[in-house]
């Protein structure tokens, strides 16, 4: 049986030019870039030069890089090592209802210890209001924490407009940027954040390494301790393999950007068409206006998440009910539930589906077709 990834949120399939430069990597360059003889500073100038690559994607400064183990570290270092570093200014922070578990988890560890954290409400497309993070600010808030383009559903956050807001605040901005990069133009100097959170899996790299985006002058607590590495920001031999292979997909990233996000765009279009032809009774979760093109994310009355995804599966087609890191959970979507309340049928009946490398039109077209059926029969 053909099986269809329509997953792409949850993890990306490597690129062939990543997994043939990590091969190489790992006959290579196995110096310890701490090193001083001609292995380790052959390690250190690939290093070097992967930061500086990597950097530009966001228009950043290779020094304010930290590579982490993906986006979960990026964000709790970002979280706890500013929170920390900044308690003397106050113990105020302000995020929102639909952050991904990463930040959402580790604010709550920051209230066991004392911190104060406002947590802002959606509209039912997902979408915080500027005017609650505006009165939601305090003097003695130190940290800003809201996602670039929600996970589950799509939909993008004004973090232009936040990031204006917040000019001659105290409070350090950081946004989580995992499923916005690689899909959207970033560049750190126009939205005006001092911290950002990526991770390479998304982007077709490997699994196990992302990055922090840290504005200089930024200070953190550090969460390891050990070695200087990372400038002292963040201690541990680097993973420098996989380091070479989030290059390499961010190269072919940069390359692509464009182009990909308007095939993702059509193809998402060309599903949504295709279920309407078939007749199938469904809501769209969010905006087609503000959401990523590569996330759909959708409301089938009359059915539940369990079966439509038992029933997908079968029939060869990989898609999720929300965030892969909450898989098995029994709990409805944190996401869902903010925008539209937990009395809502959508809650219980949402399917997201996310593309990518590899998604065809004729892959698009069967799943839709597949997907129509089985939504018809299960409202039967």
């Amino acid at each position: 049986m053909e099986r269809i990834y329509l997953d792409h949120a949850a993890t990306s399939p490597m690129h062939p030019k990543v997994i043939e430069r990590m091969a190489e990597a790992m006959g290579t360059l196995f110096g310890n870039p701490s090193s001083i003889h001609s292995f380790g500073r052959e390690a250190r100038r690939q290093l070097d030069e992967a930061r500086q690559a990597i950097a530009s994607s966001i228009g950043a400064k290779a020094n304010d890089i930290i590579f982490t183990s993906g986006g979960t570290e990026a964000d709790n270092l970002a979280i706890l090592g500013a929170a920390e570093a900044s308690s003397n200014k106050g113990k105020h922070i302000i995020t929102s209802l639909t952050e991904h578990h990463a930040v959402l988890h580790t604010c709550e560890k920051l209230e066991k210890l004392g911190f104060e954290v406002t947590y802002l409400p959606v509209d039912e497309a997902g979408r915080i209001s500027v005017s609650d993070v505006e009165k939601a600010l305090r003097d003695d808030t130190i940290l800003v924490t809201i996602m670039y383009a929600n996970n589950e559903v799509g939909t993008i956050q004004p973090i232009e407009e936040i990031g204006r807001l917040l000019e001659g605040h105290q409070a350090l901005f950081h946004t989580d940027a995992v499923q916005a990069y690689g899909m959207l133009e970033l560049d750190v100097n126009k939205i005006g954040v001092d911290m950002l959170s990526v991770s390479a899996h998304k982007v077709n790299g490997p699994k196990g390494i992302g990055f922090l985006f840290a504005k200089e002058g930024v200070k953190l607590s550090p969460r390891t301790f050990g070695g200087e590495q990372e400038r002292k920001r963040r201690a541990g031999t680097e993973n420098l393999v996989s380091i070479e292979g989030f290059k390499e997909a961010v190269t072919v990233m940069r390359e692509n950007l464009p182009k990909k996000a308007e095939e993702c765009l059509r193809l998402k279009k060309m599903f949504i068409k295709i279920l309407e032809e078939e007749s199938v009774t469904f809501q769209l979760n969010g905006s087609l206006a503000d959401s990523l093109p590569h996330i759909v994310n959708l409301s089938f009355p009359g059915t539940n998440v369990e079966a439509m995804l038992v029933n997908l599966d079968l029939a060869g087609i990989a898609a999720s009910s929300g965030s892969a890191c909450t898989a098995g959970s029994i709990e409805p979507s944190h996401v869902l539930v903010a925008m539209f309340g937990k009395e809502s049928d959508r809650i219980v009946n949402s399917i997201r589906f996310s593309f990518g490398l590899g998604t065809t039109e004729e892959a698009i077209e069967k799943a839709a077709r597949e997907t129509a059926r089985i939504v018809n029969r299960l409202r039967r």
